[in-house]
C-alpha cells in the first residue's frame, strides 16, 4: 500500500506539472483571441439567459438554463473553493491568487468553447432525454472510427473513475470527516445518511439533480459569501495593502507577507492555474455534460456557460482568498491545512460559530458536488454500454459513497486526480478541430443579438 500510495502521488504530480497547466493556460488564451473576448462581449446577456429572459420551451433539451448552470456550479463549487484556494496560498504566496483570477477569466472563454460543441454535437433521444458532452463532440463531429473512437471512449472512461474517485469518494470522505470533529458523529453514520439522501436525488435522473442544484447552489453560496463577507468587513483596513501583494507577487516570485518568504516565479504560476483549474474544470469538458442537458441552441448555452468560471473562480475563490490572506492565519497555520484552514480563519472573527460556518458549507458543496458528478459518470456509462447500464451505475456511485466515507483514499484519489486531468486531451483536442465552424456560428450569433432578431 505505501509503494502503491508513492506511485500514484509520483503520477499525479507528473500529470498536473507545467506542461499541463500551460496547455490549459494556453488554450484559455487562444479561445480568448479567436472568438473575440466572449467572457467581455457576451457578460451582460449571459446574465440575462441565466435568469430566464430567453427559456423556450419548445427547445430540445430537459432542464432550463439556469437549472443546467447550477447542475454545472454543483459540480464545480465544491471544496477545491475551501481546501483548494488554501492549499494555492499556502504553497505559492499571495501572488497565486493573481494568477487563479487569470485562469478564470481566460476559462470563461474554455467554457464557453466546450459547451456550445458539446450543443450542437449532442444526441436528443426520441423520449427527450439528451446524451452530450466531449465524448459525442468527438464522435458526432470529427469521427467514429479509428483515433477518435478511442479518444472518445477514453474520455468516458476517464469522466466514470473521475465521478467515483474525485466526484464521489473523496467528497464523502471529506463531509464525512468534518462532521465526526465538529458534532461527534460517526463517519459510517454520515455515509449512510447522505447515501441514502443522494440516491432519492439521483434516482431521479437530471430533472431532479437540476430542481436540486437550482435550489441548494443559491443557497450554499450565500451562506458563504455573508460570512466571508462579515470576516472582510472585519478587516477593511488591510485590503489595500492585500491587493498590492496579491499584484506584486505575482510577478516577482516572493511572497514576503506575513513572514512567508522564498516562493520561486513558476510555484507561483502553477499553484494559481492549477488550484483554478481544479475549481472551475475549464478544459475538461465535465460542465458540458450538464449544460448538454438545457433546452437552448448551442451558442446561447455556451454564453450561459461562461458565466461558470466568474462564479467560481472570480467570485467564490476570490472569497476565500482574501479571508486567508486578511486574518492573516495562510501564515501561520498552526499545523492546519486545507479546509481546516479555512475554518481556522472563520473562527478568529465568530469563535466556534466560525467553525460550523465551513462545517455546513462543505457538507452543502461536498453533496451537490456528488449528485452532479453521478449525472456526469452516468453519461459516460451510457457511452460505453448503452442506457441499460444507468441504473446500476447508480447503485454503485451510492454503494461509493459509504466506502468514501470510511476508508482512507489517498492512492484512489490520486489515480482518479491523475485521469481527470488527462480529460483535457480530448476535450481540447475536439475543441481546436471544431473551432472554424463555432467561430462561424457565434459570429452569426453576436449579429442577431445586435440587429435584434435574437429576441427575449
Amino acid at each position: 500500500m505505501e509503494t502503491l500510495n508513492h506511485f500514484t502521488e509520483e503520477l499525479v504530480g507528473i500529470v498536473w506539472g507545467l506542461p499541463l497547466v500551460f496547455l490549459l493556460f494556453g488554450a484559455g488564451f487562444w479561445f480568448t483571441l479567436y472568438y473575440g473576448f466572449p467572457q467581455i462581449r457576451f457578460f451582460k446577456h449571459a446574465i440575462d439567459v441565466a435568469r430566464g429572459k430567453y427559456d423556450n420551451p419548445e427547445d430540445a433539451g430537459e432542464i432550463t438554463h439556469f437549472q443546467a448552470l447550477c447542475a454545472a456550479l454543483s459540480a464545480t463549487i465544491g471544496l477545491g473553493n475551501i481546501a483548494g484556494v488554501a492549499v494555492a496560498i499556502s504553497a505559492g504566496g499571495p501572488g497565486a491568487v493573481f494568477w487563479m483570477w487569470v485562469a478564470g477569466a481566460i476559462g470563461m472563454a474554455t467554457k464557453f468553447t466546450s459547451i456550445s460543441l458539446a450543443l450542437f454535437h449532442r444526441e436528443v433521444r426520441p423520449d427527450g432525454s439528451v446524451r452530450g458532452g466531449p465524448m459525442y463532440t468527438i464522435k458526432n463531429g470529427i469521427g467514429k472510427t479509428g483515433i477518435w473512437k478511442f479518444l472518445s471512449s477514453f474520455y468516458a472512461v476517464s469522466i466514470v473513475l473521475s465521478c467515483f474517485g474525485a466526484g464521489n469518494m473523496f467528497q464523502a470522505n471529506q463531509l464525512a470527516d468534518v462532521l465526526k470533529v465538529q458534532t461527534g458523529i460517526p463517519t459510517l453514520v454520515s455515509g449512510l445518511i447522505v447515501a441514502v439522501i443522494a440516491g432519492l436525488v439521483l434516482i431521479g435522473g437530471i430533472k431532479r439533480i437540476g430542481n436540486v442544484a437550482s435550489k441548494l447552489v443559491p443557497a450554499m453560496v450565500v451562506v458563504y459569501f455573508l460570512g466571508a463577507i462579515g470576516i472582510l468587513f472585519s478587516h477593511l483596513d488591510r485590503l489595500p495593502d492585500l491587493f498590492i501583494h496579491i499584484f506584486s507577487d505575482a510577478f516577482t516570485g516572493t511572497a514576503a507577507f506575513g513572514g512567508f518568504a522564498g516562493i520561486g516565479f513558476k510555484e507561483v504560476v502553477i499553484q494559481g492555474v492549477r488550484r483554478a483549474v481544479f475549481s472551475n474544470e475549464a478544459g475538461m469538458g465535465s460542465a458540458a455534460i450538464a449544460h448538454s442537458a438545457a433546452k437552448s441552441n448551442p451558442v446561447m448555452e455556451g454564453v450561459v456557460g461562461l458565466l461558470g468560471p466568474f462564479i467560481d473562480t472570480i467570485v467564490v475563490c476570490t472569497l476565500t482568498a482574501l479571508v486567508l490572506l486578511s486574518t492573516g492565519v495562510w501564515a501561520e497555520t498552526g499545523g492546519y491545512t486545507g479546509s481546516a484552514l479555512t475554518a481556522y480563519a472563520f473562527e478568529t472573527i465568530y469563535g466556534p460559530a466560525g467553525g460550523y460556518i465551513v462545517t455546513l458549507t462543505v457538507v452543502l458543496f461536498a453533496f451537490s458536488t456528488m449528485i452532479s458528478w453521478s449525472y456526469y459518470g452516468e453519461q459516460g456509462i451510457s457511452f460505453l454500454v448503452g442506457d441499460k447500464g444507468i441504473m446500476p451505475f447508480r447503485y454503485v456511485f451510492i454503494l461509493f459513497i459509504i466506502i468514501g466515507a470510511t476508508w482512507k483514499l489517498g492512492p484512489v484519489l490520486n489515480l482518479s486526480d491523475s485521469v481527470f486531468a488527462l480529460l483535457a486531451i480530448p476535450t481540447l483536442t475536439s475543441n481546436i478541430f471544431l473551432g472554424k465552424k463555432l467561430k462561424l456560428e457565434a459570429r452569426k450569433y453576436s449579429e442577431d443579438l445586435k440587429t435584434g432578431r435574437l429576441n427575449p
